[in-house]
């Protein structure tokens, strides 16, 4: 019994153990549900797992199966940030058991549920429970907003290298900000949600992309597809920030960006749904400049920080050496690398084709149109996900070779499937549809390659941490033990 209790002790108390069980929960479903994908079911996998686990399938439901599919992982991701705001935001250790409590509570419920549901024949008991869970994940984030509430005395800044109004601390009013135009952003898609079965049907942003009319609850969707996925890169740089300890002239001038983002961005999201829907996307833009120029300022200087402690010994470093300075350390380097490589796969293809939507990409096949949208938002999602396990692998204390070998393997290896994906939506600019085989061949096998083999690094991680645990003295005594010293303090 005791063996059990501290184990489920370190899994459900420690801010490790928390992150350790959504990203194997997230692990276990990405490769389980990966196998219905179409690269499977041409290799005869898709029917043989349905098939030998008892899945009901019926292709007219596909639409409602991915949705609930995408909130599942979406939810634990959401979890996975509240519990790194929770250890690296100070606020009363009431709010943090709370919205932990709540938050894993609320998305194991919807994870396992809202599949259940899914793809194990619709048993509606199921779908409560999966909207339970949602609802409890909703009123974590309320708890949360509170616990940020940034004009608390106790909570105000005083040390002059961070960005500050008169005591106010600017960091935690963009935790705050944040926190709260997501909340409010959640509504966008739960009010629709309520209409499911009440003559508002089940549909994918990509396939009504042409419907030249949209109704206010389409457009509700839409919205919230876009926005709650743009506040969670904007939680991700901000976690990033506050990790590397982000401070000096560039923090001051970052936050009021960011703050300003999170806020303009929304406020342009929402005004989709109203009568201001025809400006509603220049709002849009205005709003994802500040947020997207705050992390170019976190970039540059987390960069010149780590040239400057790597060449520190050096009177006269070279460009190779300051090179091999910020490249030394794959955790630190990569999650703003990440976001670099983001402006290369997504946001600069994103803009690119906004500007020439009408001139290029409408005149393609709806198709063509169609993938490009949906890789634009997996590559996004997918690079928030490699910057959490660079993140989380700094956690653990990966050191040395290990520590290398696992921040560039996750690196590189999504960089390739990134990129591969991206030349694969865009195909249409430099080949031709009778000519494309070779190419589309080629970029899919990387991109097969690259992800298949991220997840086999995740997976020797999760083995390595669940061996661990059935050690009577392993790494996870230590971590408990650390956080319990962290807490005394």
């Amino acid at each position: 019994m005791q063996f059990i209790q501290t184990r489920f002790k370190y899994l459900f108390k420690t801010t490790k153990g928390l992150i350790l069980v959504a990203i194997a929960m997230i692990g276990l479903e990405t490769a389980l549900f990966g196998m219905l994908s179409g690269p499977m079911a041409e290799l005869g996998v898709r029917d043989w797992v349905i098939k030998n686990l008892g899945m009901q399938i019926v292709q007219a439901e596909r639409e409602g199966r991915i949705i609930i599919l995408y909130h599942s992982i979406a939810m634990a991701v959401v979890a996975i940030e509240t519990y790194m705001i929770t250890s690296l935001v100070r606020m009363k250790p009431f709010y943090i058991t709370a919205v932990r409590v709540l938050i894993t509570v609320g998305y194991l419920m919807a994870m396992i549920f809202g599949m259940g549901f899914a793809y194990w024949g619709h048993n509606w008991a199921l779908h409560g429970l999966y909207i339970t869970g949602l609802s409890l994940i909703f009123f974590a984030g309320v708890l949360l907003t509170i616990a940020l509430w940034p004009w608390d005395k106790e909570y105000h800044q005083t040390n002059p290298e961070y960005a500050s109004v008169k005591g106010l601390d600017m960091e935690r009013v963009a935790f705050f900000a944040t926190a709260l135009t997501t909340l409010i952003s959640v509504l966008f898609g739960a009010v629709p949600g309520s209409y499911f079965g009440n003559g508002f049907e089940t549909f994918l942003a990509e396939n009504i992309i042409r419907i030249p009319e949209k109704t206010t609850m389409e457009f509700a969707v839409i919205g919230h597809l876009h926005i709650m996925l743009a506040l969670i890169c904007i939680m991700i740089t901000l976690i990033i920030g506050r990790w590397l300890d982000f401070k000096g002239i560039m923090h001051k001038i970052a936050m009021p960006l960011m703050i300003l983002g999170a806020i303009v961005l929304s406020l342009g999201v929402w005004g989709v749904v109203t009568p201001l829907e025809p400006v509603a996307h220049m709002i849009i833009y205005v709003g994802a400049t500040p947020s997207m120029l705050a992390a170019l300022l976190l970039l540059i200087w987390s960069w010149a920080k780590l040239i400057r402690q790597g060449t520190a010994h050096l009177q006269k470093p070279t460009f190779l050496q300051k090179l091999s300075a910020l490249t030394d350390d794959p955790l630190r380097f990569g999650p703003t690398w990440q976001m670099l490589f983001m402006n290369f796969t997504v946001s600069g293809i994103g803009i690119f084709m906004a500007i020439k939507l009408d001139e290029i990409f409408r005149v393609w096949p709806a198709r063509e149109e169609r993938i490009e949208l949906t890789g634009h938002w997996h590559v996004l999602s997918a690079i928030v996900a490699t910057i959490i396990l660079l993140y989380y692998g700094d956690m653990i204390g990966l050191k040395g070779t290990l520590r290398k070998l696992y921040g560039w393997s996750i690196i590189i290896l999504s960089d390739i499937a990134f990129a591969a994906v991206t030349i694969f939506e865009m195909k249409r600019l430099f080949v031709t549809e009778a000519e494309q085989q070779p190419l589309v061949n080629t970029v899919m096998l990387l991109m097969d390659f690259g992800l298949g083999m991220l997840l086999v690094v995740l997976a020797a991680i999760m083995v390595w941490r669940l061996t661990d645990l059935f050690k009577g003295r392993g790494r996870w005594t230590e971590e408990i033990d650390q956080e319990l010293a962290q807490e005394v303090k």
